[in-house]
């Protein structure tokens, strides 16, 4: 099990004090928070892609490219890759270069996005968006896997002869996760491919997401990548804790009703009761956190969001010294003991290289 954080990159203002970060103070604050969370032992660090106030990371591969500098361990992803509005040939190469540069801790969730506006920005059409998941995603798997590709299609120039360059770490393109809230096609894809499926679970009630996953695992067997219970999935989350639950509730409050993804909205109880988000004491982020591979099944990936609607980057920090000291060992051991033999282990670049080394050592002693 892959345990981590994901970033949205909001900048908000924090409502106890009225003080808003600029735009400079929230892109290094969240270069620090991923910093941290290797040093306390997380195993990835993602953030989002977003073109749009009051969110900074437009570039997700610029900062994952800085923090790879000053990072030694922790696996490095995008919490969604605009597979709609970005070049897939761009897509190829941003990403191989990341690899190269990360020793192989890259991997990308590739979305959606369901921010309307930014459609016509890159000169395209929300009503497009799942045609142009298709067509986008089916030439950037041939990019990574063909040295040369000759493709045509509806929503970019042809290509001839083409090579993307450079070519993927040890020719192992990065392993991909489509991402998705709503959507039956992209699990579909997903499954297409044996590719992963990441359920960011933060916003509508379980049932919801059980549906997708559950297709998305069906599809995988039938498309023969394996048993639905190999398939490979992650799931959002969101915590905030202090060591005395009321504390928590306390503190969290303003920030929970002026976020820009929720506030507003439903009460932090009616939110906490129908989704992840656990708002107490590290024995209720571990007990609520044990219950999602009974409502989803083994996973591989648990990405949590630690860092938005205004919190201070101190009590972020110390977020993730009690998660790293309480919460993480004990999740650890929880899910070690709890998945069975027979479900993949995470994917990773080193584990991905070893497996097609034992296949074509396999296929080697078949063919003498």
């Amino acid at each position: 099990m892959q345990i981590g954080i994901f970033s949205v990159g909001d900048v908000t203002t924090d409502p106890t004090t009225n003080q808003t970060p600029t735009e400079h103070e929230r892109i290094k604050a969240m270069v620090t928070i991923a910093r941290h969370a290797e040093a306390v032992g997380l195993d990835v660090f993602a953030t989002g892609e977003h073109h749009n106030p009051p969110f900074v990371p437009s570039s997700p591969t610029t900062m994952l490219g800085y923090i790879a500098a000053q990072t030694e361990r922790i696996i490095l992803s995008t919490s969604t890759t605009l597979i709609t509005t970005n070049d897939p040939v761009k897509i190829a190469e941003d990403f191989a270069m990341l690899q190269h540069l990360s020793d192989g801790r890259t991997d990308i969730i590739l979305g959606r996005g369901n921010t309307a506006p930014v459609y016509p920005w890159f000169g395209r059409k929300m009503q497009d968006s799942v045609d142009l998941t298709i067509e986008n995603y089916n030439l950037l798997r041939r990019l990574w896997d063909e040295d040369t590709v000759d493709w045509q299609g509806q929503f970019r120039t042809p290509l001839q002869n083409f090579t993307s360059t450079p070519r993927p770490l040890d020719g192992i393109a990065p392993f991909v996760w489509h991402g998705s809230i709503r959507t039956p096609q992209v699990a579909e894809i997903a499954a297409y491919y044996g590719d992963g499926f990441f359920a960011n679970n933060i916003f509508w009630p379980k049932e919801h997401y059980q549906q997708l996953i559950e297709l998305y695992r069906s599809r995988y067997a039938h498309y023969g990548h394996g048993t639905a219970e190999q398939a490979i999935v992650g799931l959002g989350g969101q915590f905030f804790m202090r060591r005395n639950s009321q504390d928590a509730v306390r503190e969290f409050r303003p920030y929970f009703d002026n976020a820009p993804v929720y506030g507003h909205g439903p009460s932090m109880e009616e939110f906490t009761s129908q989704t992840p988000l656990t708002v107490g004491s590290p024995q209720e982020i571990i007990e609520k956190t044990l219950t999602f591979r009974e409502y989803f099944g083994d996973y591989q990936r648990q990405l949590f969001l630690v860092d938005h609607a205004g919190l201070p980057l101190k009590t972020v920090l110390e977020q993730l010294d009690l998660f790293g000291e309480e919460v993480l060992p004990v999740l650890r051991k929880e899910f070690a003991n709890r998945t069975p033999a027979h479900v993949p282990a995470s994917p990773t670049h080193d584990n991905r290289k070893a497996a097609r080394a034992a296949a074509e050592s396999s296929n080697d002693a078949s063919t003498h």
